[in-house]
């Protein structure tokens, strides 16, 4: 038989449409009544009202076509088992293979876009194989092209001297005879069927043409419910993962926890390789602060540059649909080598871009279908909404903290302070009515303690009413890491007091060389001194002499003071450093008896 395009029926004298003369003058078979559509399922076809309609046209066929039908009926029976899409196809595939008794079937997946093809299912070459060819065809060149263009029954007794034919990529196996039909779900093309290599070296027949042809149309149906059952699971997959990061945003936990879980609900639901969460950097671009993948650590921390077109475009709330990010030039990422269809979608909700969700697939893999795109996008809506929402809520509890802490402040000043501060007016007054001596000393110690208390106290106060994430780089943890540091090689940890808001008052040049100063008279204490107590104060409330306001750094020991025609290099430099900002530094009596040690003043202005 020479290649030839096949639209006829195995009999063309017949008409499906009247009843035919049967054999040895018997009357003829009467025309099958149609069963109409089930009420209430729209779209979804009964199958045994395909099978009707489908084999209607066999009535007062050839004795071979008709000896057929059985196989047929347990060809359709075995294609309307079952509701998952891709096993659906699977079955398609084999049961057209065993129907037309052929070696390869295939079943090319039409994209939105009808230009090429979105999934192609195989039948009869193993993964090996499958695996040698490499990239499946895209249906955009050839004869798989030709046949998306023009949906139409072919025949072809040697494909590779068809015009349209392009040839066969490496490793792939030898096909001659072909046969291709249309699959149609609800009147729109879904795809084509491909039959290739009838067993025993034939050539595909009128029978064999008619048979698929009604296949195809019971496969449409099982295609249709399949696509819908796997829409509704979908749907509510997605449904299901939206609820799961709300509750993780909201559950007060970590932030960072809460951005894994919303990248590794991207990565379950989309099906895909990776999920990556992007929020802006300070420094501009788009940093990767959350992923759920094989090898997270490469990736987590990198910063996509301000230049990206894809960086500018998720900025300004736009998604980003690629179908392959290797080889795309929006994409400047070393990261996206690997990848191939690719989702970048904008965390946004109320005109408001916190970030961005990335879902890539690896190279090769099916593109994002357009269902997909729009459950990732409405996924990624409900993300934003559920940031927003619980970057709120931490609002509100640090709001709360903020509030109880400027209550605890107000008490500490209000009462605290004013109580203490009786009590040692009291204890004044005691003081100057006693004539014992050792009583008058007593009280007086008494009263240095309430001061030292009140001081303190007052710091409290201050630390307070500062924000805690002025806390972390602020001058105070400065001293005080200073002073934990110094503790080490002296044996025994410095005292320290802060007078006044330290934090909010001193510059950041001020504080650097301050710090300095701190850690030369703590140096010169421990390498010099031999001291036993070493007492810093840190005060901001005073008032230089030349009348600005300043602050002072004291750095008192009970150590062997500074002898005479020693060296003075390290005080030489604390003076340089406050007169480079217009203060000044000098040195007197330490707190030991008598005034013993050395006392390290060290004052710049505010």
């Amino acid at each position: 038989m020479s290649a030839q395009q096949s639209q006829e029926s195995p009999d063309p004298s017949s008409d499906p449409s009247q009843g035919q003369p049967g054999p040895q003058g018997q009357p003829g078979n009467p025309v099958v009544p149609v069963t109409p559509v089930t009420p209430g399922a729209p779209g979804v076809l009964d199958p045994l009202v395909a099978a009707t309609q489908a084999t209607r046209s066999l009535h007062g066929l050839s004795t071979e076509l008709t000896a057929r039908v059985p196989q047929l009926l347990e060809a359709m029976r075995s294609v309307g088992t079952g509701l998952e899409l891709h096993n659906t196809l699977d079955r398609i595939c084999e049961t057209a293979a065993e129907l037309a008794d052929a070696r390869y079937a295939a079943i090319g997946v039409v994209d939105t876009e009808g230009r090429g093809l979105s999934d192609f299912v195989t039948h009869g070459i193993n993964s090996e194989v499958a695996r040698k060819i490499g990239h499946r065809p895209d249906g955009k060149r050839g004869l798989l092209g030709a046949l998306i263009s023009h949906p139409d029954t072919v025949r072809l007794a040697d494909l590779t001297k068809d015009p349209r034919a392009e040839g066969f990529p490496a490793h792939h196996p030898l096909m001659t005879t072909f046969l291709g039909v249309p699959i149609r779900v609800q009147g729109e093309i879904f795809g084509n069927l491909y039959l290739a290599e009838k067993n025993g070296g034939g050539e595909f027949n009128d029978y064999d043409v008619h048979m698929v042809r009604v296949l195809a149309t019971e496969a449409g149906i099982a295609i249709g419910n399949a696509r819908l059952y796997e829409a509704a699971t979908q749907r509510e997959r997605w449904i299901d993962g939206s609820v799961a990061v709300t509750t993780a945003l909201l559950s007060g936990g970590d932030a960072d926890d809460a951005l894994a879980v919303v990248a590794e609900q991207a990565r379950r639901l989309a099906d895909s390789s990776a999920g990556i969460v992007m929020l802006p950097a300070e420094e501009g671009g788009m940093e990767i602060v959350a992923v759920s993948a094989e090898n997270p650590a490469t990736s987590l921390g990198v910063v996509i540059p301000a230049e990206s077109p894809v960086v500018d475009r998720l900025l300004r709330g736009e998604p980003v649909f690629v179908d392959d990010a290797s080889s795309d030039p929006r994409t400047v990422s070393k990261l996206t080598s690997q990848y191939g269809p690719c989702m970048m979608l904008p965390l946004q909700s109320g005109g408001r871009v916190l970030g961005a969700l990335v879902t890539p697939r690896d190279r090769g893999k099916r593109p994002f279908s357009e269902a997909e795109r729009t459950l990732a996008t409405q996924f990624a809506s409900q993300a934003a909404l559920a940031l927003m929402m619980a970057e709120a809520q931490r609002d509100r509890e640090r709001l709360a903290v903020f509030e109880d802490r400027d209550r605890i402040a107000r008490d500490l000043h209000d009462l605290v302070i004013q109580r203490l501060f009786a009590t040692g007016m009291m204890l004044e007054g005691a003081q100057r009515r006693s004539i014992v001596p050792e009583v008058r000393d007593g009280v007086g110690k008494a009263v240095d303690e309430l001061d030292v208390t009140i001081q303190e106290i007052r710091t409290a106060i201050f630390a307070l009413q500062q924000g805690p994430a002025e806390a972390p780089s602020g001058l105070r943890t400065r001293v005080l890491r200073e002073i934990n540091m110094a503790a080490v090689p002296l044996g025994f940890k410095p005292a320290h007091r802060f007078l006044g808001p330290i934090d909010a008052v001193v510059g950041e040049l001020v504080g650097k060389n301050l710090i300095a100063a701190l850690r030369e008279a703590l140096s010169n204490a421990f390498r010099h001194a031999e001291a036993s107590r070493i007492e810093v104060l840190l005060d901001c409330t005073v008032t230089l002499a030349d009348g600005r306001p300043g602050v002072r750094l004291e750095v008192a020991d009970d150590g062997v003071g500074i002898p005479e025609g020693g060296r003075r290099s390290g005080l030489r430099n604390l003076r340089r450093r406050a007169e480079s900002l217009g203060g000044a530094s000098s040195y007197g009596p330490g707190i030991g008896e008598d005034g013993g040690g050395t006392t390290v003043v060290w004052e710049a202005p505010l």
